[in-house]
């Protein structure tokens, strides 16, 4: 047989190539305690381009945990102050936000299916330690804010249902128990787990849908604020709850949940058509779940549209007082309007429409917070996991994360009232909004990266709506910071001074990101192939997703847009 060396080059690259793919077994460091490693779900082997119901369902789990984190204590409270503030007038932002949301959950759920690796094992390759460091700190603040919001949740809830006889200090402690019970029934599997978080979302859409039937908006109302981009008549109150909108739905740490979640299918990532089915399962998957999420937010917003829209709290205290609820002292007897939360919302709808709505809108913020609870988890994990390469059980990091979110809510709980309380909300989605060019950012750049992603790589048009929301969320960030210290300027000095300093971190971070995120998608020959690149930005990744040591960001040869001055 005569031999044929070109025959023979070409099967040894093929070989090489193959041996280099990373798998989905591809982790920092060994762990038993990774998501579901060891106990993947099977994708049916249809051999068929038909869409297959039987490998939806295979894929149908990560989608709606990741959904949960749209529809938290969080999102429940920024979605009636908007029904109370503008009415029905931010339902369009609530969907853009929605929608935005779904392109950025898209591309985290494909740099875990292409790459066998998770946003924070990316991150741990692709950055120096600095702002590796920075990039943790930021989310793990969005985790520790999220989780808080849960512990208050529940906290109402339990108040609520028990009719006082949980006091808020007692309700916050108890949520440091229930969140353990949740480890008990993560031993009996992966799909059972995700089967209780698919009942604790059907909680959530019977009792927010129960509401909306009781209330009866008018859906006239709720289709023109759904489809007319516009605010009329809306004071600078509306605004900052556009603001908050956006900082509630689309949430940091979710990004890098999502990533992580998708690796618990057991994809064989060595063929493309297999990588390819599986982001467009994951994509329907997904689409479906944040539309359900979409229609209990709407749910909420049309519900304290139609019921508390400019109502006084003299207003309400009346019906309070009329129908004998044990709650009216919560609103002062004055012509002020409602500042709404999730505790006087119930409250509110346990005087307007009887006291059964007041209690089943309690167990759905119930189901809220608890739902919240696991993801939170499992989000922190991964996190630490891909940033540290540092592995923890279960237990340890729920416990850190809890600790760390109930001793500053059991302080307000304990020595202050119900309003300090609920008012923590606003100010934890404000934060959480200040965190998301920390993931979009980085999820961009992976993602738009053809070192990364191959031949899935972001076409343009991901990259124009990807990076214009990136824009948009760090231009409302930068406006919210500078709103904020504008009208609380004071004589104190030291705030001001870490605000600016603050600030100036921040801005710089961001700008940092941002220029990695151009140098990845092919951007700025003559800066990325600097040794100036190689010390401050990393190189360019291998096939195998090892940073090169003596390689430049992006090769010499590439077809690549110049940014120097004689450009």
């Amino acid at each position: 047989m005569e031999y044929n060396e070109e025959e023979d080059n070409i099967e040894n690259t093929k070989r090489s190539s193959k041996e280099h793919l990373p798998t989905e077994h591809t982790t920092l460091s060994p762990s038993n305690e990774a998501y579901y490693a060891d106990n993947r779900v099977l994708i049916p082997d249809i051999d068929s381009d038909r869409f297959s119901w039987k490998k939806l369902w295979a894929f149908t789990g990560p989608g709606f945990l990741m959904s949960i984190a749209y529809l938290d204590p969080g999102n429940v409270q920024s979605d009636l102050q908007s029904g109370t503030i503008a009415k029905y007038k931010l339902l369009w932002l609530l969907m853009g936000a929605t929608i935005l949301g779904l392109v950025m959950q898209r591309l985290a759920a494909r740099l875990g299916v292409v790459t066998g690796l998770h946003l924070a094992e990316m991150c741990y390759r692709q950055y120096r330690t600095v702002p590796r460091i920075f990039l943790w700190l930021m989310i793990e603040i969005a985790i520790i804010g999220s989780d808080m919001q849960e512990v208050i949740g529940t906290a109402i809830a339990l108040y609520l249902l028990s009719n006082k006889l949980i006091p808020l200090w007692l309700g916050v402690l108890i949520t440091a128990i229930d969140t353990f019970s949740f480890l008990l029934l993560d031993r009996y599997g992966l799909r059972k787990l995700e089967l209780l978080f698919g009942f604790l979302i059907t909680v959530m859409a019977v009792s927010f849908g129960y509401e909306f039937l009781v209330v009866k908006p008018e859906a006239s109302q709720i289709l023109k604020g759904l489809v007319i981009p516009w605010c009329e008549d809306c004071d600078y109150r509306a605004l900052l709850q556009a603001v908050g909108i956006i900082g509630a739905v689309i949430m940091p740490h979710n990004l890098y949940l999502h990533s992580g979640l998708v690796k618990s299918r057991d994809i064989d990532r060595t063929k493309p058509s297999k990588v390819r089915e599986a982001n467009l399962y994951y994509f329907v998957e997904s689409t479906i779940a944040l539309a359900v999420s979409l229609v209990i937010n709407v749910f909420i917003v049309a519900v304290f549209a139609h019921g508390m829209y400019n109502k006084t709290n003299a207003d309400v205290k009346q019906v309070c007082v009329a129908n004998h609820n044990q709650h009216s002292d919560i609103f002062p007897n004055n012509t002020d309007l409602v500042d709404v939360d999730i505790f006087k919302g119930g409250v509110f709808l346990g005087c307007q429409f009887g006291i059964l709505a007041m209690y089943i809108w309690a167990i759905g913020i119930l189901a809220a917070g608890q739902s919240s609870t696991m993801t939170g988890c499992y989000a922190g994990q991964f996190c630490m996991e891909g940033f540290l390469n540092l592995t923890w059980t279960r237990w340890k990091r729920v416990l850190f994360t809890r600790a760390v979110a109930i001793v500053p809510t059991f302080f307000v709980a304990f020595y202050n009232n119900m309003a300090d309380l609920s008012g923590m909300n606003d100010l934890l989605n404000a934060i959480m909004s200040l965190q998301l060019p920390f993931a979009t950012i980085p999820t961009i750049a992976f993602t738009s990266n053809p070192h990364i992603m191959g031949e899935f790589v972001n076409g343009w048009q991901n990259k124009l709506i990807s990076i214009s929301l990136s824009l948009l969320v760090i231009g409302i960030n930068v406006f919210f910071v500078v709103d904020s210290v504008v009208r609380s300027m004071t004589d104190n000095y030291i705030l001001l001074f870490g605000l600016g300093l603050y600030s100036l971190v921040y801005l710089s971070m961001c700008l940092y990101l941002m220029l990695h995120m151009i140098m990845s998608m092919g951007g700025c020959k003559s800066i990325a192939s600097s040794s100036l690149s190689v010390k401050y930005f990393g190189n360019k990744f291998s096939s195998n997703f090892q940073l090169e040591t003596d390689t430049a960001f992006l090769s010499s040869d590439e077809d690549i847009p110049s940014c120097s001055v004689n450009a």
